[in-house]
């Protein structure tokens, strides 16, 4: 196994993941829910294949290999980036109930 390719592949996609994510809350805060689902999708699939190289990692490491730190910044990486998916999903949600409280004030307030 190339443990250095996986490692890599491992950074790339958590950080691409948590890229997405932020980008889409940005676009939740100027309330711009389109980009929101084209931005929450890519992170989910960005976070798919990087899980894809954790479970190799896992199904096919050798009981000689030696975790390095390289390989434990690598998965903690990619957790941080899933644990940071799920909070700014909760965010952005918060975003959403916001928008339509202020759509009902402003209904209520033509009134």
């Amino acid at each position: 196994m190339d443990y250095e390719k996986t490692m890599t592949q491992l950074i790339l996609h958590g950080g691409n993941a948590r890229g997405a994510a932020y980008e889409a809350l940005d676009a939740a805060e100027e309330e711009d829910f389109e980009t929101v689902e084209l931005k929450l999708e890519e992170a989910d699939e960005e976070f798919v294949a990087g899980h894809k190289w954790q479970t190799e990692l896992i199904s096919n490491q050798d009981d000689e290999a030696t975790p390095t730190f390289l390989m434990i910044h690598a998965q903690d990486h990619l957790m941080t980036a899933q644990a940071e998916l799920v909070l700014i999903k909760r965010l952005i949600n918060q975003h959403r109930e916001m928008e339509k409280l202020r759509q009902r004030i402003s209904v209520l307030e033509k009134q």
